[in-house]
């Protein structure tokens, strides 16, 4: 079975077989961002209680193909969306290198600290906030880099944690899970017990009544351990396979079943196809968005 990477280097040769079709690829990331609109009602979400949820995956800051000006672009993009609350998914580190300027987390956790929401701001992390942190991964432990960047511009990170939120009197649990694949480079220093960070277990043991819960989770891959009792996963991580075609994505990081969209496993999962790129900075069929979540409401669809 070909692998993303391979896959990917397959298409940086597209060039010599489509120069047309190369070109819109590998423009499509700094061309075009979309919102994209799901409305959900899940069987453990009340019917008459509309949450709005604004949703920031995979933003991978680099120049020139997520830029500064981009990402604010995209903040106030998001805040014109009007959510109740605006979760951020992880992987906020360029994910390649084929990069002119990696932008350090000191620049642009203060741009994303611009978002707003009644409700707040709540991220979890990512794979690549874990990876590209060679000192985390020689030592085996956090904080990240990513983290307390975040941190310091106001933006609570979630780790296996869970906090309950109100809105309008109804109640409602936001959870976040920690990174299933943090230490997947730190097999090179030593060996590893566990590659992951998470705890789905101790997460959920944090929710104290019988509110709704919705769980942040960087990799879709926890889903068919998730228990019905949580009304909505929202995942980030595969970039909607970062080429679709005809609803097809040929390659996927989470498998051919959690790739892109709304699907129902245990519970109701959507997964963003995020807003950069991994392992080369190109796109097809599958362009940057930002996802807005109605849930127990209408909205429209995607544009």
């Amino acid at each position: 079975m070909i692998s993303r990477r391979q896959f990917f280097r397959f298409i940086g040769g597209l060039g010599a077989l489509s120069a047309s079709t190369a070109a819109y690829g590998f423009g499509e990331p700094l061309l075009r961002l979309r919102v994209a609109r799901y409305d959900i009602t899940p069987l453990r979400w009340p019917a008459n209680f509309q949450l709005k949820i604004a949703v920031i995956a995979d933003l991978h800051a680099c120049d020139p193909w997520m830029s500064l000006e981009r990402i604010e672009g995209i903040v106030e993009r998001t805040n014109a969306l009007g959510a109740d609350i605006i979760v951020m998914l992880g992987d906020y580190v360029a994910g390649h290198r084929r990069v002119t300027r990696y932008i350090p987390a000191s620049e642009w956790a203060p741009v994303l600290a611009g978002l707003r929401a009644p409700l707040g701001v709540h991220a979890i992390l990512g794979n690549h906030d874990w990876w590209e942190d060679k000192a985390v991964q020689r030592e085996g432990q956090g904080p990240t880099i990513a983290r307390r960047a975040l941190e310091a511009a106001g933006i609570p990170v979630y780790e296996n944690d869970a906090q309950r939120l109100t809105k309008g009197g109804r109640p409602f649990w936001l959870a976040g899970l920690g990174d299933q694949l943090a230490y997947v480079p730190a097999r090179r220093f030593r060996p590893v017990r566990r590659i992951g960070v998470d705890d789905l277990a101790a997460t959920l043991a944090k929710v104290t009544d019988d509110a709704p819960v919705i769980l942040l989770a960087h990799e879709p891959d926890i889903a068919a351990r998730v228990p019905a009792r949580v009304a909505l996963q929202l995942s980030g991580h595969t970039h909607g396979g970062q080429v679709r075609l005809l609803g097809w994505s040929p390659v996927s990081p989470s498998g051919p079943k959690l790739v892109y969209g709304h699907i129902r496993v245990n519970c109701d999962i959507v997964i963003s196809g995020g807003l950069g790129c991994s392992i080369m900075p190109f796109r097809f069929g599958v362009p940057p968005e930002i996802v807005l979540v109605t849930l127990g409401g209408a909205s429209s669809a995607a544009a």
